[in-house]
């Protein structure tokens, strides 16, 4: 009874995850989140884009993926944050981690199994993941960490269905089905959906994870190849975006299908009287 629920927040690049996220964090409905927000690039942006005018916790992991090279530091942050539930410096009822776009779930998941400590203060409620209607034939053909994504999923939330026909959204969710049949799989728009169906479910079971990947609780070594790579640019100096824009346009221009994805934000310096 005094486990934390923890809910693993998945999908690929661009499909919604920080959207619902901030649906969850001004959802009124009376609990204190711990988030635990992940970047594969050194620079964390999601984390500047996320409500931070109530009580919950956020904490950053950035310059890696939290499936391989940083969940140690995913061990670490969850010990020192029930510590401090503990010991009354901070106060939170459940925890939300939003991984990379790039993570594998199963890894992430298997922390609160095979770790003891972990183990007996939080408990896995669900993986929820978000599918990106548009793309998501490219990635899942092209992507184990897509499929993976789903196959690991409670709860699978397609979002920008507005950008494909009722024939392509049909197609997918019969393809998301024969992925994985035990996984609702239901429509997010804009980050709306029922809070009551993605948290507190206790939709992992540990039986059916087991039947996918049977080594799911021995194998702990995972690791990314060298297919994907981040950069990230920093300027001080003002900026005009028009020139952006067209840089940006060139880029995808030349690179096109290479580039996954490319996403900034825009920090204005405070004005002295």
């Amino acid at each position: 009874m005094n486990m934390i629920p923890v809910t693993i927040l998945t999908g690929f690049l661009g499909s919604g995850k920080t959207t619902l996220l901030n649906r969850i964090l001004k959802e009124q409905h009376g609990q204190r989140i711990a988030v635990i927000e992940n970047e594969f690039g050194e620079a964390g942006i999601d984390n500047d884009l996320l409500i931070q005018d109530r009580d919950e916790q956020i904490v950053e992991m950035n310059n890696g993926c939290i499936c391989c090279t940083v969940r140690g530091d995913l061990v670490r942050i969850l010990g020192e944050l029930h510590a401090k539930k503990e010991v009354g410096t901070l106060n939170f009822d459940r925890v939300i981690i939003e991984t990379t776009g790039l993570a594998d779930p199963a890894p992430v998941a298997q922390t609160f199994f095979v770790d003891e400590h972990i183990t007996s203060q939080y408990l896995l409620d669900a993986v929820v993941t978000m599918v990106d209607a548009k793309h998501a034939g490219l990635q899942l053909d092209e992507h184990h960490e897509a499929q993976e994504q789903v196959a690991f999923a409670d709860r699978i939330l397609v979002t920008k269905t507005d950008l494909v026909s009722t024939e392509e959204l049909a197609d997918l969710r019969k393809r998301l089905i024969q992925m994985n049949p035990r996984a609702k799989v239901a429509v997010s728009r804009n980050g709306q959906t029922s809070i009551d169906d993605i948290l507190d479910i206790r939709g992992f079971n540990l039986n059916a994870i087991l039947e996918i990947e049977p080594d799911f609780l021995t194998d702990v070594d995972h690791v990314h190849d060298d297919d994907v790579t981040s950069f990230v640019f920093r300027e001080t100096k003002s900026m005009d975006l028009g020139l952006i824009e067209e840089f940006l346009d060139g880029v995808v221009q030349v690179y096109g299908t290479q580039l996954m994805r490319y996403k900034g934000i825009k920090l204005e310096t405070p004005r002295t009287s």
